[in-house]
């Protein structure tokens, strides 16, 4: 675990997936981050790499050939990754291509990820992805954040006093994705019942919500009164998810993504999903979003 910090916000990030493990409020005295109970979600924050949600039947194609990835937003979360530079307020973990990742993802990748400290507001905290395609072709992939923000209540139903908020945005569209498969349901997009940029937050039928391409820079956690508590910046980002577990969890998850599940029925290639980056051989991509726990 590297603890990276200031004087307000003690930070910890795993060596295992280089996830954001714990965002420490010395003020409040408080955990910012989910704790990863597994009896309701055992992850803080991971990393979505190469593919952010499921593909159907466990199986994608590149051109012709197929191949099989099982597991839920790829497998970067999953490994280890190596610690290549560390100062006492930034940290950065590296991973890249092995012989087990090109049997299921055929690119020679190497992903870089940095957790750093804001120089000026040090209740900020940025994270960095640099995705680098070392193959000689060029490489499709998808990319994307889930953590998990703790939430001051003892209750998980007390979610529901807060609220989302989408500063500037009169009007928003969601799809879910099926609680049995995991995929997009496009057919039953819905209108987010928002006012004044603010949701009281709920949960939906399918604890998904999926925001595809609607420009969305900032989204918060609002506490009851509609004070800020968490603001994430994902400028750029073409696509954001929001979930929670249904069946308990103080969390609520605010998710900028490259890339998101398939729809049930889809039957295209690698290139054909929905918000997949595609990078030319020898370049690099680089993605930055940050988080600020509002005193």
């Amino acid at each position: 675990m590297r603890i990276i910090e200031n004087d307000i916000l003690k930070v910890a990030i795993a060596d295992h997936g280089a996830e954001l493990s714990s965002v420490y409020d010395k003020e409040a005295d408080f955990e910012r981050v989910w704790d990863a109970n597994p009896a309701v979600w055992n992850r803080h924050a991971p990393i979505l790499f190469p593919f952010v949600g499921k593909v159907k039947d466990g199986v994608y194609r590149i051109g012709e050939k197929t191949y099989e990835m099982k597991t839920q937003h790829g497998f970067a979360r999953d490994m280890e990754f190596t610690c290549v530079e560390e100062t006492s307020t930034c940290v950065t973990h590296r991973l890249a291509a092995t012989e087990d990742t090109l049997k299921i993802y055929p690119y020679e990748f190497e992903l870089l990820i940095t957790h750093r400290l804001d120089a000026e507001n040090p209740r900020v905290l940025h994270v960095d992805w640099e995705v680098k395609n070392n193959s000689g072709e060029e490489m499709i992939y998808s990319i994307g954040a889930h953590p998990g923000f703790a939430l001051p209540i003892e209750d998980y139903k007390e979610r529901e006093n807060y609220y989302l908020e989408f500063p500037g945005k009169d009007e928003l569209t969601y799809v879910g994705a099926s609680l049995t498969s995991g995929l997009g349901l496009p057919d039953e997009k819905k209108k987010l019942p928002m006012e004044n940029g603010f949701v009281k937050y709920y949960d939906d039928i399918y604890a998904t919500f999926i925001f595809d391409y609607q420009d969305i820079d900032v989204v918060r956690i609002a506490r009851p009164d509609k004070t800020p508590y968490v603001t994430v910046n994902c400028t750029g980002f073409p696509l954001l998810g929001i979930w929670t577990s249904p069946d308990g969890g103080n969390y609520i998850c605010l998710e900028p993504w490259y890339g998101r599940a398939d729809d049930e029925g889809f039957t295209g290639t690698i290139d054909e999903k929905i918000g997949v980056q595609k990078l030319m051989s020898g370049c690099v991509d680089k993605i930055t979003y940050s988080m600020e726990f509002h005193k």
